[in-house]
Order: C-alpha cells, then sequence, then structure tokens
C-alpha cells in the first residue's frame, strides 16, 4: 500500500512567524508576563503547550484592562483596528505577528473604503480574521460566506464595489462567488487574496483526494483552512476522515485500500503529520 503526503502541508509561513515569535519571548526569559490576543493559532496542541510554559490567552477587549508589565503577541489572523489601538494604549509591550497577507487585505480595504467604494469580504463573518478585516472598512461594508448567498445579495448596484476573500478561503467558491456578482450586474473590483499557500495545498490535496483510496486530513477543530480541505477532500475521496491528532484516527483498511492520501492544514505541527504518517505505513 502507498502513503501520499502533501508536500504543501503542515505551517505555512504566517503561521511560522506567529509561533515562533512566542516561543522566542518564552526563550528570553524576562520575567515578564506573555499574553497572546486570542489563540496564536487555531490548533489545541500548540496552545496548550505554550500554556503550560505559562503564556496566557485574552480573549476580548475586556480582558486588556488591568494588564501591566507584560509583552502581548498578537495572533496570526490579526485583531480589529479597535483591539489594536486599545493594545498600543496600554502599558504592555505589544509584537504584531498578524500574518502579513492578512495585513495586506487591511491595507487593502482601508484605503478602497476611503475612496468611496463599498467593501464585499468573501469568508466567514464570526472568522477572527473577517472580524478584523471588516474593521478597516466604512460603513458600507459586506460579508459573503458562498455563492447561495451571494445570489440573495440585494443592495445598492449603482455604487462600485471591491471584493476580497478570507485567505483561507475555498479558491473555487470564491470564483463562483465572484461570477455571480458579475451576473447579477454589480460593479465589482475584484482583488483574490486568497494566499499562495492556501492555493497551492487546496490544488495539491485536491489531486491526491482525487487518486487515494483514503484521504486523511489533520487539523484544529477550529481553523478554517482545514475544514475547507475536507470539504475539497470529501468531494473526490468518499473516505477522507477529519483528525486533530493521531489519537483520533480509527482506521480499519481492507485489501482493496492500494493508496492512503495525507493533507493537513496551516496551523498543524510537523511532528503530527509524521506521527500520522508513520503510524499507517507500520499498521497497514
Amino acid at each position: 500500500m502507498n502513503v501520499v503526503v502533501a508536500e504543501h502541508a503542515g505551517f505555512c509561513f504566517g503561521v511560522t512567524k506567529a509561533v515562533d515569535t512566542v516561543y522566542e519571548q518564552i526563550e528570553k526569559k524576562t520575567g515578564l508576563n506573555i499574553y497572546t490576543y486570542g489563540p496564536i493559532i487555531h490548533n489545541e496542541i500548540v496552545v496548550g503547550d505554550l500554556e503550560k510554559k505559562g503564556v496566557k490567552v485574552i480573549e476580548s477587549p475586556e480582558e486588556i484592562e488591568g494588564l501591566e508589565n507584560g509583552i502581548i503577541v498578537i495572533r496570526s489572523h490579526g485583531v480589529t483596528k479597535e483591539v489594536h489601538e486599545k493594545l498600543s494604549g496600554t502599558g504592555l509591550e505589544v509584537i504584531d505577528a498578524t500574518c502579513p497577507f492578512v495585513k495586506r487585505i487591511h491595507k487593502i480595504v482601508q484605503e478602497e473604503s476611503g475612496n468611496g467604494k463599498g467593501i464585499i469580504v468573501v469568508g466567514s463573518a464570526n472568522h477572527p480574521e473577517v472580524e478584523g478585516i471588516v474593521s478597516y472598512a466604512g460603513d458600507r461594508v459586506y460579508v459573503v460566506d458562498s455563492p447561495e448567498n451571494a445570489a440573495k445579495f440585494s443592495e445598492n448596484r449603482e455604487l462600485e464595489y471591491t471584493v476580497v476573500s478570507q485567505t483561507t478561503f475555498n479558491k473555487k467558491k470564491f470564483q463562483e462567488t465572484v461570477e455571480i456578482f458579475k451576473n447579477n450586474g454589480y460593479n465589482i473590483n475584484i482583488v483574490n487574496t486568497i494566499c499562495n499557500a492556501t492555493d497551492e495545498r487546496q490544488s495539491e490535496a485536491e489531486k491526491i483526494a482525487s487518486e487515494a483510496d483514503v484521504m486523511i486530513v489533520i487539523g484544529g477543530a477550529h481553523s478554517s483552512n482545514s475544514r475547507k480541505l475536507y470539504e475539497i477532500c470529501s468531494q473526490k475521496c468518499a473516505r477522507t476522515y477529519f483528525i486533530q491528532t493521531l489519537d483520533d484516527l480509527h482506521l480499519k483498511l481492507g485489501e482493496d485500500v492500494s493508496l492512503v492520501g495525507i493533507t493537513a492544514g496551516a496551523s498543524t505541527p510537523k511532528n503530527i503529520i509524521e506521527e500520522v504518517q508513520n503510524y499507517v505505513r507500520t499498521n497497514f
């Protein structure tokens, strides 16, 4: 039996940068409290390890009040403009580990909104990345999470809109969504802000899944990009499993299985991917 592991599986550039930033602060042993605003990435294993090392997660603006003599690292997904300003006004040392690709969207949205354009963000409204993007726009900002909801969009057709995307959105669904806006007569300027790493990861996962008898997707339970990988792979391979760690994997493979594919979300540590890979190779 063959086991194929996606080349673009595991930590992306933005995640690596954010996680390394926190561990660097731990290693400095300054004696200061270390905080992250929100989980630094959507992976419970990584966040749990940081907590064991004394890193505390701040979940809301209210929790910022009263903090002093510490370091706070802004998560890879970024924060809202209001939270960023509030953090800057504290006595804390603020280290911004927002993914550069996400910060680029903040800049685009702020500039386009300032030029009088409406903003359409294609993504999940309750995802922290999207919440941050929305905060940099003016009043005329809309979040659309699917082609189906794009078809229901009924705002001012006289207004010019700039369309951006959550960096981890499904590329095909983004293209479908954009086509619906065009077909419905909206004047849109499209900026494809799905990051290259996401595009490569999704395309590669789809190719492997289309050839595999069994597909394993590894990712955090709250990881948007991992869930999208699962969605893509499920459409190509009926026997697709979504797991967080090896403990979640309960495989029973018959003689009909000749190829097992493995991919992982951008928040999945390399050691977890290797554990799953070695287990499959050794036991089947």
